[in-house]
């Protein structure tokens, strides 16, 4: 849906919608006010209301969480969204596949020593991105001949951004509609299924529990579930944080009984509201008991409760300090008894210094042992580049952590931390001396036009010998047309790149240009390599915004296979579906096969709503 009450700004979107109120919300109070202005007109290019009546309040709920209309529903809160989808939508079911989208025996066993795997953000608990030859069944030779084996389509879906877990023959997979898929490896076909409170961005995460396994992750509304992984049961779900503009975007890590479960939030977007008190939201870390949910601890990433700090110019009220959402998954290292946490930026003034950082965390308590803040006085909303009515005085420049620092040795046998930022720095830190700086680089420089996301956006990969960072810095510009619901404009010339480094001292081995986008391109093309890296041993793995999923030599840098996503395809579950833009999660290597992802449109990308399946 879309108001009629927002203007374009120069640099960005300003989104005037007035309060509905702090009473529960009326769904024909939030429809009018925010939707009737676009909705009750005649336009080709928006479904009137009589359409919105007949689709199902899940689907509505949907397309405003990650579907074409969430970068007007930013600014939403939550009870509101789910009023207007109540009150325009059906309560017709949301999963709806033929009969043939199942498998003829939908039985799954998951072993508690699988022959291969790659069980969440990584296939290990250092957040490497690397899988051993053994485990990928993958050579130089058989890369370079990859063929598709089967696609499966996100019903509905205009972003595919969870990333698959793959036990032995097992597939477990989220969907922004909401839904966790169990699926078999060699065919795709669907053995169960579930329906969450929200999108599910996280991995799926199995741990052994008995003679059975509980399926962690959590889904964009700040609920976090167990499941049998066995059959898809629900074992207990709890709502990790009650703010409601809550993400659980990160993938949790298990360890000992007990699973940990990062918490960020898009309170950063609610900004854009100027009636919005900015900013309440303090990133952290949950301990859950596995078998049962109930809290072991909860650490917070800014100390200090938010209080009122001020009024806007406007006579809102402002708040602080907020923020230090933590977007990635955790790194555990055993032997010090530690893991560690990489933060994003404040919300609100005044910051903070763990914001931005890279902070570690004593396992069994929670406490915070050190924290290594790699840029200070980052505070930052989206109201900084509309208006600046809830904009904090520091206004950026939003150089926060979206990847997880990654756990390795160095040739001397000493261990290291190694960590991307987006403000285009990789750095390398002594873990044994909290966090001093052994060396850091600079992969990506800032340029007029640019993200300010302009280096490591999602994460890297090493193989013990180099670190590889693939750069973003995609060139944006808003759009000029008013019904134009693009969030932003990509340049197809600008951005990407594949770095390797030598995590021995930082040195650059090779450069690997960005591979602009073709003239005939379809809007939404990018040449930004924002999405996850992977390695095997002599491949490293990169998805670009232009669609494409490249692997490139490790030791060289050329490319050896090339595959265009952005078509459609012809899926094993009977679901329309196409690719797009990579962003956010990786490939998955494992038993000889290729998972991916494509389609990512939240920030002016290509849309699709599918999951690949690679073999040679």
């Amino acid at each position: 849906m879309r108001t009629s009450s927002f203007v374009l700004a120069s640099i960005g979107l300003t989104l005037l919608f007035a309060s509905v109120g702090t009473a529960a919300p009326s769904g024909e109070a939030v429809y009018k006010q925010r939707c009737a202005g676009c909705h009750d007109q005649t336009n080709p290019r928006i479904p009137p209301r009589t359409s919105l009546t007949q689709m199902p309040a899940a689907r509505i709920m949907k397309t405003l969480d990650f579907g074409a209309m969430m970068t007007v529903a930013y600014p939403m809160a939550r009870e509101d969204r789910e009023a207007v989808a109540a009150y325009l939508g059906t309560k017709a079911p949301l999963i709806s596949l033929p009969a043939s989208a199942y498998c003829s025996d939908r039985s799954v066993k998951v072993s508690n020593t699988p022959k291969f795997s790659w069980n969440g953000w990584s296939s290990g608990a250092n957040n490497a991105r690397y899988q051993t030859a053994s485990a990928a069944g993958l050579s130089i030779d058989q890369v370079k001949n990859l063929k598709l084996k089967w696609a499966f389509g996100f019903d509905g879906d205009i972003t595919s951004f969870s990333q698959p877990s793959v036990i032995d023959g097992q597939v477990f997979v989220g969907s922004a509609g909401g839904v966790i898929y169990a699926l078999r490896a060699d065919t795709g076909c669907i053995q169960w299924t579930y329906e969450t409170n929200g999108p599910v961005r996280s991995s799926v995460i199995s741990v052994p529990q008995g003679e059975k396994h509980t399926l962690l992750f959590g889904d964009q509304t700040g609920w976090f579930y167990g499941l049998e992984a066995e059959t898809g049961k629900q074992i207990w779900k709890r709502k990790i944080e009650e703010h409601d503009a809550a993400r659980l975007t990160a993938t949790p890590i298990a360890y000992k009984g007990v699973v940990y479960v990062p918490a960020a939030s898009w309170e950063e977007t609610r900004s854009l509201d100027p009636n919005y008190p900015c900013c309440t939201f303090r990133g952290s870390i949950m301990a859950l008991k596995i078998s049962d949910g109930t809290q072991v601890y909860k650490s917070y990433m800014v100390t200090e409760t938010p209080k009122q700090t001020g009024k806007t110019k406007r006579g809102t009220p402002t708040f602080g300090p907020s923020g230090a959402g933590v977007w990635a998954t955790p790194t555990l290292d055993e032997k010090r008894g530690l893991m560690y946490i990489t933060t994003g930026d404040n919300y609100s003034t005044p910051a903070t210094n763990m914001s931005d950082a890279v902070v570690a965390i004593q396992i069994s308590t929670g406490k915070v042992v050190w924290s290594k803040q790699t840029f200070p006085n980052d505070a930052y909303n989206s109201s900084c580049g509309t208006d600046k009515q809830n904009c904090p005085e520091e206004d950026g420049p939003d150089y926060d952590f979206g990847s997880s620092a990654i756990l390795t040795k160095l040739p001397n046998g000493r261990d290291v931390l190694l960590a991307g930022q987006k403000s285009g720095m990789v750095y390398a830190l002594d873990p044994d001396k909290k966090g001093e700086l052994l060396w850091q680089v600079r992969i990506a420089t800032q340029f007029p036009g640019a993200s300010p996301s302009v280096g490591v956006q999602w994460g890297m990969a090493t193989d013990g010998q180099k670190v590889y960072a693939a750069t973003s810095s995609p060139g944006r510009t808003p759009p000029k047309d008013p019904l134009d619901i693009r969030r932003n404009i990509l340049d197809p010339k600008q951005g990407g790149g594949l770095t390797a480094l030598r995590i021995s001292d930082g040195s650059k081995v090779w450069y690997a240009p960005p591979i602009v986008c073709k003239d005939d391109a379809p809007s939404g093309c990018s040449p930004a390599q924002s999405s996850a890296v992977t390695a095997i041993p002599g491949v490293v793995f990169s998805g670009s915004m232009d669609g494409h999923l490249r692997a490139y030599n490790a030791e060289d840098g050329k490319v050896l296979y090339d595959f265009n996503t952005v078509r459609s395809f012809t899926t094993v579950n009977g679901v329309k579906a196409s690719g797009g833009s990579m962003d956010g999660p990786g490939p998955v290597v494992v038993g000889g096969m290729v998972l991916v992802n494509s389609g990512y449109s939240r920030f002016g990308g290509i849309s699709g709503n599918v999951l690949l399946a690679f073999a040679p």
